[in-house]
């Protein structure tokens, strides 16, 4: 796998499964939209860990920068 998220990108998708953990242990989300938003938050998590996102295969996208 390549690389394909750059650190913006990364701490961006951190930020916001951070966020939806606040919300759900303030109980501001529950039910259903906790479930799904908890499954995006660790999906953002994992593909932040391995800097490679799946889905910017298909649409060609790539924020990570080389260094020289």
């Amino acid at each position: 796998m390549k690389k394909n998220m750059g650190t913006t990108d990364k701490a961006i998708r951190i930020l916001i499964a951070v966020v939806i953990g606040v919300l759900y242990f303030t109980n501001t989300i529950s039910g259903t939209l906790a479930i799904v938003l908890g499954i995006l938050a660790i999906v953002f998590l994992l593909t932040s860990f391995i800097s490679f996102c799946p889905l910017y295969l298909p649409f060609g996208i790539n924020t990570f920068k080389k260094k020289k």
